[in-house]
């Protein structure tokens, strides 16, 4: 065997997969859930200019994880916790975008300090270390399935509730709040919001690639289209194609899940960037014809 043929062997390798598929069911389902949660809070995170929030989340999160492994506790609890500390800090100290990016720079080396000071503590497999940065997909037991359903299904009321107010806020907010909208409540609820969001996320694909579900899938909707419903529509499919088909692919190699997961997040972002240019282009070209010289 080469080692090109080694490579690709880990990379892909379909080897009793009948049998390993039935390991990740509850990763499967889990999956679907995160994308659908992640497709439509991204719909709101790309609205709001919220990429980096994201990020700062997730830190604190991992950190929360982190803890709960040392602690031998529930680890979605702890990764909850953590995210809706930070998703607080952030909604009550960065009212302004200047102020929330300087507390998102404080929080996201303090969040990702503790975290790999929690893990330096910790004594047991060192997958379990691996997995709260990269993502896993065999790791989703029953009470973690709970709590990951039980948690989506909040910030799916949540979003629903807010959903009409909060695009209106997103789209214009000196308008809104003139109209009578709580702008400053629904910026600091939908934080909130997006912190359970980015805890359910980390289980899955990791603290570092977590961008990869709460932003790319709405941001290659947005180049696509601008229309109010067909918008989420396509964040949420983005969103589900990415995590179901990494799922599948890193079930067959011995690699992570998260490189698959953000492949195929990215290829999908690639091609509605050049479709919408495409797009762009060619209608550019019509109404300049059109123009009478």
């Amino acid at each position: 065997m080469t080692l090109a043929d080694g490579v690709w062997q880990q990379i892909f390798s379909f080897d009793n997969y009948g049998e390993l598929l039935a390991l990740v069911r509850n990763s499967l389902v889990a999956g679907a859930a995160l994308g659908l949660v992640g497709g439509l809070a991204g719909v709101f995170v790309i609205m709001r200019d919220l990429p980096f929030a994201v990020h700062g989340i997730s830190e604190l999160s991992f950190a929360g994880a982190s803890a709960a492994l040392l602690l031998g506790v529930n680890i979605v609890a702890g990764s909850i916790v953590g995210s809706l500390l930070a998703a607080g800090v952030i909604g009550v100290l960065g009212a302004r975008a200047r102020d929330r990016n300087s507390v998102i720079g404080i929080i996201m080396p303090f969040g990702l300090g503790l975290g790999v000071l929690f893990l330096a503590l910790y004594k047991g497999r060192a997958a379990n270390k691996f997995g709260l940065l990269t993502g896993q997909i065999v790791a989703v037991d029953t009470p973690q399935m709970t709590w990951l359903l039980g948690t989506s299904a909040v910030v799916l009321l949540a979003l629903t509730i807010m959903w009409r107010p909060l695009t209106f806020a997103s789209a214009d907010p000196d308008v809104a709040e003139a109209r009578g909208v709580p702008v400053r409540a629904l910026s600091f609820a939908f934080m909130i919001v997006l912190g359970l969001a980015v805890a359910l996320s980390v289980q899955i694909v990791g603290a570092l690639l977590v961008l990869s579900l709460l932003v790319t899938p709405a941001a290659a909707a947005a180049r696509i289209t601008a229309s109010p419903i067909l918008l989420p529509v396509l964040s949420v499919l983005f969103a589900v194609a990415s995590i179901e088909g990494g799922i599948l692919l890193a079930l067959g190699s011995s690699i992570p899940i998260s490189p698959y997961v953000t492949t195929i997040s990215f290829t999908i972002y690639a091609t509605c960037r050049l479709a919408g240019t495409h797009r762009t282009r060619r209608w550019g070209a019509g109404r300049t014809v059109a123009q009478p010289a």
